[in-house]
C-alpha cells in the first residue's frame, strides 16, 4: 500500500528542533482510533472516484473539520464521517483500511493499535454483523504479520442506536475475545454523548465483561463531569475514551486515578469538534500532573488532518519535554490491552529512545547523544 500519505499536520513536515528527539521513532500504542475515520486521504478520493460519488470539497482539501461543539456541529461531523463510511462498501476495502492503518502506525512508532469498529454498519455489504467482524479481525491478524504492528479491535455499540443492538453486539464480541492480534479486546460505546440513556448501556457492558472484555465506552469530551460521572458509574470504565473534561472536577478526577481508569486523549479532535478552542488550551498537563494515566490517540485522522504522532508534537508545544512524552508513550503502552511481555519489551524500547535516540542538530543531520 505504500508510505502513509501526508495529512498536513506537523509528522513528516520537518525534522525535530534542536536537541529533540525524533517523536516519530518513540515506541507507543494507540489506543484510540476509528475504522473509518483511520482512512488515508488518498484512499478516500480514489474510492469515490471508482464508485462515482461526489465528495463535498471540505473533505477534499486536506484541512481539518472545525465545528463548534453543539448539536449543528456534531451533525456536521457525522454527516462528513457517514460520507466517508459509505464508501466501505465490500471486505476488500475493509480489509485495506485495516492494512493501511497498521502501516501508517508503524511509520510513527506504534507498536499496538487497539481500533474501534461498528460491525454494523458495514454489514450489509457482506452478510451480516457476523462476517463484518470476522473479516476486520482476520485482517487485524495479516496486518499484524506484515507491519510488527499488533492491531486489536474494539467493537463499540453506538449511543444512537437502540440499547438492545448493543447488547447483540456484545454477545458478538464476546465470542471473538482474546488479547492478542485479531482478536476483540474491549467493548465501547462511541457516537454523541448526548444521546441515549448510559445505564441502558449496562447489561451490554456486563455481557461483555463476563467474556474478560475490558470496559472502554467514550465519555467526558462534549459533556462535563457529570457525563463522566454517570459513565464511570453506569459501565464501570477500564479505560475512558477522552475523558479530558473530567479535570473540571478534581474530586472526580482523584476518583478515577484511584481507581485506575486511563484517559484516552485526543487533542486534535477536542479542539475540531469545538471542545477547546486551541490546542493549547487541551489540558494535557493538568491531567498529567494530577496523576492521571494519559494515552494519546489520533481518533479520526481523515477529518480532523492529524495522526498519532502529531499528537505527541501537540504535547511537546505544550512545554512536555523528552521525558515526560516518554512517559506519556509509557503511559500508552501500559494501559493497552496487550500481554505483559510484550509491554515489558516497549518500555524497554522507550527507556532505550531516551537513552539512544539521536537528535537532531537543525542542520540536517543527527548526533547520538
Amino acid at each position: 500500500m505504500g508510505a502513509p500519505a501526508s495529512t498536513g499536520g506537523p509528522t513528516g513536515a520537518r525534522p525535530p528542533g534542536t536537541g529533540q528527539r525524533d517523536l516519530a521513532a518513540l515506541p507507543k500504542a494507540h489506543l484510540h482510533l476509528h475504522f473509518t475515520g483511520s482512512m488515508r486521504l488518498g484512499t478516500l478520493t480514489e474510492l469515490a472516484s471508482t464508485s462515482r460519488t461526489r465528495l463535498p470539497s471540505s473533505l477534499l482539501d486536506g484541512d481539518p473539520l472545525r465545528v463548534p461543539a453543539d448539536h449543528r456541529g456534531w451533525f456536521r461531523f457525522q454527516r462528513a464521517y457517514d460520507t466517508a463510511r459509505h464508501l466501505v462498501d465490500s471486505e476488500g476495502v475493509m480489509r485495506r483500511l485495516v492494512l493501511e492503518a497498521a502501516l501508517d502506525d508503524a511509520a510513527e512508532g506504534s507498536r499496538r493499535l487497539e481500533m474501534q469498529v461498528d460491525p454494523t454498519s458495514y454489514a450489509p455489504f457482506v452478510g451480516g454483523i457476523t462476517p463484518a467482524l470476522e473479516i476486520i479481525l482476520d485482517a487485524a491478524a495479516q496486518a499484524t504479520a506484515l507491519t510488527g504492528v499488533e492491531v486489536a479491535i474494539i467493537v463499540a455499540a453506538s449511543r444512537i442506536r437502540h440499547p438492545l443492538d448493543a447488547r447483540a453486539l456484545a454477545r458478538l464480541a464476546a465470542r471473538h475475545a482474546g488479547d492478542g492480534p485479531g482478536q476483540v479486546v474491549g467493548f465501547g460505546l462511541s457516537n454523541d454523548e448526548r444521546a441515549g440513556e448510559t445505564s441502558a448501556f449496562a447489561p451490554a457492558f456486563a455481557i461483555a465483561r463476563r467474556a474478560g472484555l475490558a470496559s472502554l465506552p467514550h465519555g467526558g469530551e462534549l459533556l462535563g463531569p457529570e457525563h463522566v460521572r454517570d459513565v464511570v458509574s453506569a459501565l464501570r470504565p477500564h479505560r475512558l475514551g477522552h475523558g479530558v473534561r473530567a479535570g473540571e472536577d478534581p474530586a472526580l478526577l482523584d476518583a478515577i486515578v484511584a481507581a485506575g481508569i486511563s484517559l484516552e486523549v485526543c487533542p486534535a479532535s477536542n479542539v475540531c469538534l469545538g471542545v477547546y478552542h486551541r490546542t493549547e488550551d487541551v489540558p494535557l498537563g493538568a491531567l498529567i500532573d494530577h496523576g492521571a494515566q494519559v494515552a494519546l490517540g489520533a481518533d479520526d485522522p481523515l477529518l480532523f488532518s492529524s495522526r498519532l504522532t502529531d499528537q505527541y508534537e501537540i504535547a511537546r508545544s505544550q512545554g512536555l519535554d523528552d521525558d515526560a512524552l516518554a512517559e506519556l508513550a509509557r503511559g500508552s503502552i501500559r494501559a493497552s490491552l496487550a500481554e505483559e511481555s510484550s509491554k515489558r519489551r516497549w518500555l524497554a524500547e522507550v527507556d532505550d529512545w531516551l537513552a539512544h535516540q539521536p537528535t537532531w542538530t537543525g542542520s540536517g543531520t543527527s548526533v547520538t547523544p
